[in-house]
């Protein structure tokens, strides 16, 4: 009978993680993001285990180029509070877009992230650039095809 793998943390280190590069032009901001996040917990490989960081860091490029299907450029809306009494601030994606296109990537990695402490350690994985240009070439990044 086999028994079940479960990583331990002494097993991983972050020298040993994999670097990889998305180009994110012309592609859905749902499906990248599906993909992006199984890299960053590591559910793409057979040892993963949900208390461990087993993933990957992740470099998304040309963030600016990301496609939203339908009507979700003109409708889908971003909340953000400043702390203070009735400062609620909200962006349309079309407006995040323009402004600010790497928090859409971000925002949209962080909502399918799972809601606990590892959700941090994840996201400090992720590396979001609006252009092509990015300064982690001594890392060796692979190309991630999605």
């Amino acid at each position: 009978m086999k028994t079940t793998y479960f990583a331990r943390k002494e097993d991983f280190t972050d020298s040993d993680k994999k670097w990889y590069i998305v180009d994110a032009e012309g592609m859905v901001l749902g499906r990248l993001a599906t993909r992006v996040t199984d890299a960053l917990r590591g559910k793409d490989k057979p040892t993963f285990t949900p208390h461990i960081d087993t993933g990957a860091h992740v470099i998304v490029v040309n963030a600016e180029k990301v496609k939203l299907t339908g009507a979700k450029v003109a409708k889908k809306v971003y909340l953000h509070h400043t702390g203070y009494i009735g400062h609620l601030k909200s962006a349309t994606a079309e407006q995040m877009l323009a402004k600010h296109p790497e928090r859409v990537v971000e925002k949209a990695v962080f909502g399918m992230l799972p809601g606990n402490k590892m959700r941090a350690q994840y996201l400090k994985k992720l590396k979001v650039y609006a252009g092509k240009e990015h300064p982690h070439a001594s890392q060796q990044p692979e190309k991630m095809e999605i």
